[in-house]
């Protein structure tokens, strides 16, 4: 099973049972309904600011991290080296 078809397996029941919470067909269990009508909406604000939170922090771990890949870090220095040998022989200045 892919990873896109394994989240698909999770998000769609995860997302109809929401619908069916917050346009109350189900009750939510264990919360009172007042409760419910405030929390409800802000959910998919909590997941996506949550979603945003961990891409941002993987992101800089990533690059903290970058140097523990020498190979990597060579590989994009060497095509660095590259792209600026290019573009002097262009004519561009990229050494100011």
């Amino acid at each position: 099973m892919t990873r896109a078809t394994s989240i698909l397996l999770y998000t769609v029941p995860l997302t109809i049972l929401y619908f069916l919470f917050l346009l109350g067909v189900v009750s939510v269990p264990l919360i009172s309904t007042q409760a419910a009508d405030e929390i409800l909406p802000v959910i998919p604000w909590v997941f996506l600011v949550t979603f945003g939170a961990y891409s941002l922090g993987s992101l800089g771990w990533g690059l903290v991290t970058f140097r523990d890949c020498p190979e990597a870090y060579r590989e994009l220095m060497m095509e660095i080296t590259q792209a600026k040998d290019d573009l002097r022989s262009k004519g561009v200045s990229v050494d100011t």
